[in-house]
Parts: C-alpha cells; structure tokens; sequence
C-alpha cells in the first residue's frame, strides 16, 4: 500500500491553499493536486474584509499583508450626475482588528499563500488532472489522468466553479438565475494619480462602471455589457481602451494587464459533504460581486473547515462534526449572496427612468454614510444551543490584550485557536476534567480585567449582553457566552457537541 495523505487538496488558488496552509500548520500532512502547470499570474479578486485579514493573518501571513494591499478609507456610488447615493466610511479598524476592507492584488495574495504552504511542507503536484474520486470508510483515492493515484483520509475540493471534485459527490447545485455580463478591466498607470474617491460605483443607466484600487499600484475597472450589446464586441483590447478613454487613460500612460468578459452568477452546492469528500469556494458557491465577498467567503470556508477537520482527524471529535461545515457555511453564504444580488438590482440598471427613481429615493438628504455594515452571526451548527444567548455565533471582536509584559492584538500575544475569556480567571472556574478536556483542544485561557483587556474590549462585548465569560472558537466565532458560574457549562456543552474521544 502506497502513502496515504491526511488531506489531499484539489486546486491550488487562494481557497486551496489556504486551506492547506491552515491543515498544515496543525501538524497534518497535505497534498495539493492541481491541474494547472503553472499558477494564474493575472487580477481576480481585489478586496477583503477585516475578518478575513485576520484569518489570513492566523494563518501567518500578518507581517506580510501590508506588502500587497491597501486600506479602502472610502467607497463611494454616485449616480450618473455626481450625487452620491451611498458613501462607505472606512478609515477606522473593523471589529476584527484590521482595516474594514483592503484592496489587493490575487497573485500577490496566491504568491504568499504557497510561499507559506512551501514553509509548511506542504506538497504541490502541478499539471496533475483528476479524472475520477473513489471513497471508502477509511480513505479517499484520486485517480489522476496519468493513471496514478493518490490516497488521502479526507479530500476538498477547492477546484472551482466547474468542480471534477463536486462532480463525483452526492449534491446538487441551486442557481438563482441571476446573471449579468460585465467586462473586467485591469491595469498599471505609469504615472501617479490621485483617484478621488479612490473606490467608486457609477451608477448610470448609460454604462454601470466600477472604479477602485486593484491592490498597490493597479487600478480595477469594471463595465456592464449593456442589453443589445455582445460579450465578444466587448472583449477586445480596443472596447477596453474606449472604454477607459473617459477616465484619462490610454496605452501610453497605462499597462492593460487583463481583460476578459464574466459572467456574474448567484448559486450554492445544496450538498458540502459526502462522507469523507467535501468542497470550499466556488467549488461550493458563486457569488456576485456587488458585495465583495467572494473571495472572503473562500478563505472563510477554508478556516471554518480546517479547524473541523483537524479535530476530527485527531479523534478529539466525531466525524459529524464535518456537517457542521456546510450547515455554517451555507446560511452565511446564501444570506451574502442575497445582499450582493439585492446591491446588484441597484447598480445594474440600465432604465433611464427606473434609475431617476432610484437617485431620488437614495439621495434624500444626500444620500446615505455607512461606516459599519451588520455581521452576520452562525445561526445553526456548532454554537451552544438554547439558553437565549444572544452572543452565540456572533463573531468575537479583537482588541489589544496584556499578557507576560507584551502588548498588542489578541491572536498575536495569545495566539489562535479555542480561547475561554473570562472576568474572572477561567482556570478557577472549571472542574479538572473540564480542564484536561480544554487542554487536549489546546484551548487557551485569559482573565479579563484592566491589565490584560487593554482597550475594555472584550468587557464591552460581554457586558451588552449581559455576561461575564465565553468560549471563542478556532474561526472567531462564539461558542456561547454565560454568567460568571456558567464556564463550566460552557465547557461541558462544547466537550458534548464533538464528541471524539
């Protein structure tokens, strides 16, 4: 019998590796299968969220995110006059800790995931094409198109939307019918310019367009392909130059790096596990972009997944664990789905007359200023059940903490992974077996008080709902919170909901 993998990964973007990077850090040995020779050196995503800093930061690459992105302070959607219907503050940390949204170059991002994954050790098989997955109770063999095969405990499919991974498994796909055609445009100015807003959505009936930072040096243009017109006429070099000629920009002063015609869809796997198979990222869903979220949702699919997995591959939890996956996963993006779908009606409206109305609802008053956008809490899975607690499945803010005299974020002086934060010392508030129980998670402990809550942020998270302690999980989100004598149930529950040895 040949080796058999803990994880063998199927695509090596973003989602894939960091979903290798996150198994591989937990001490798992991990394949990745890619059927790519090389990786793809062009613009794709361009944005991420504060959470999503702070995963990819867990996942060790904080001191290096600032090499490759940018702070978006401010995001603006002005009609086709100049009014603005909605402006977007962003110059203060999100919950997270990070910048609410950065902007950012993919291939960089990819470039510093498989560097990371090469430190790792974990394996990169390139221009290995899957052509069949077989699973037993006890592995998963992947069969390739040079006849040889892999063995692995479990495998992920992070190979994209037309997934061979997905393909082989028990599920079915839920498309919305949500479809619009737009020209992605991206490109290097040669000189300095100031773009003011640096992020703006016009919203003109004449040509939706989108203006934003493409990452350090990039700018990213987006243009609705228009009813009547076709995607081929506008997928050329000289519909782009046109295109861009309105914003000052020409071959002599600009690099076109990329321009390719996509297809926006709305659609979910119904099914992210089968047995010992499962899917990340737009193997498991594609999103719109009108929210910004779809490369978020991949790396929140791969750190929700990774943790899980570890757990169960160490017998410190049942298999049914891996449910969860998808149960978490799924409402979180259905619901980002149809916010972007919901953000997408308004910006993609080519009526003259529809958009008039449009500019008079949102504009009254001048328009609207969000400078926080609603999280959206786990609303099944593995969070406590019942006891009205209102923090469960909330995620937890991150703030600066005190611990053996360094000062700084919670996951940099703590580190990651299950914390229990109480007011008072959570280690006198657990009987042993419940202390043995944390140790086996790695769990970690913190008293919450003016030294080590530096800024009184965990305090003030606690205290508007009323509690005093709470066990926070590998992914950010809250397990459940209580009064001061209920850690001890926490613990409890938590230890009852994996199962495991």
């Amino acid at each position: 019998m040949g080796e058999i993998w803990d994880v063998a990964v199927v695509g090596c973007g973003p989602v894939g590796l960091m979903t290798a990077v996150s198994l591989a850090m937990r001490g798992h040995r991990v394949v990745i299968v890619e059927r790519h020779a090389a990786a793809y050196g062009l613009p794709r995503a361009v944005t991420f969220d504060d959470e999503v800093a702070r995963l990819l930061a867990a996942a060790g690459l904080g001191d290096r995110l600032g090499d490759i992105s940018e702070p978006a302070d401010e995001y603006e959607w002005q009609n086709a006059s100049g009014q603005v219907l909605l402006r977007f503050e962003w110059d203060t940390p999100g919950p997270s800790g990070w910048p609410r949204t950065s902007m950012f170059s993919q291939p960089a991002l990819e470039d510093l995931l498989a560097e990371r994954a090469g430190e790792l050790g974990v394996t990169v098989r390139r221009g290995a094409r899957v052509t069949d997955v077989r699973q037993t109770p006890e592995r998963v063999t992947l069969t390739l198109g040079t006849g040889e095969t892999i063995d692995a405990g479990h495998v992920v499919g992070c190979d994209g939307a037309g997934s061979t991974v997905r393909s082989f498994m028990d599920t079915s796909v839920t498309d919305l019918g949500f479809f619009y055609d737009w020209l992605v445009v991206d490109l290097v100015p040669r000189t300095e310019r100031r773009w003011k807003p640096v992020n703006l959505q016009i919203c003109d009936p004449a040509r939706p367009t989108t203006v934003v930072s493409g990452g350090p040096g990039r700018r990213r243009f987006e243009f609705m392909c228009l009813p009547g017109e076709r995607k081929e006429d506008l997928d050329r070099p000289e519909a782009a130059w046109a295109l861009l000629a309105p914003f000052g920009l020409t071959p002599a002063d600009a690099t076109l790096e990329r321009h390719a015609v996509y297809t926006f869809q709305a659609a979910w796997a119904d099914r992210w596990r089968d047995g010992r198979v499962l899917i990340a990222g737009d193997a498991a869903h594609r999103m719109p972009p009108f929210a910004g979220q779809g490369l978020c949702a991949g790396v929140r699919d791969a750190a929700n997944l990774a943790w899980k997995l570890d757990l169960v591959i160490t017998g410190r939890a049942d298999s049914a664990l891996l449910d969860t996956y998808g149960a978490e996963r799924g409402a979180h993006v259905r619901a980002v789905i149809e916010t972007s779908i919901e953000l997408g009606k308004i910006i993609c409206m080519p009526d003259a007359a529809a958009a008039a109305v449009r500019d008079e609802e949102m504009n009254a008053g001048g328009g609207t200023v969000i400078t926080d956008l609603p999280g959206l809490p786990l609303t099944a899975g593995l969070i406590r059940p019942g006891h009205h607690d209102e923090l469960a499945g909330r995620l937890s803010p991150q703030g600066r903490v005190a611990r053996n005299g360094r000062v700084g974020l919670f996951d940099e002086v703590v580190g990651p992974g299950f914390s229990l934060l109480s007011m008072a010392d959570p280690r006198g508030l657990l009987k042993p077996d419940e202390l043995a129980f944390c140790a086996r998670l790695g769990a970690r402990t913190m008293r919450l008080d003016d030294s080590s809550d530096v800024d009184g942020t965990y305090r003030a998270f606690l205290a508007q709902a009323g509690r005093e302690a709470m066990v926070v999980r590998p992914d950010f989100h809250v397990f459940g919170a209580a009064g001061p004598a209920g850690l001890g149930g926490l613990v409890r529950d938590l230890r009852a909901a994996l199962g495991g040895a």
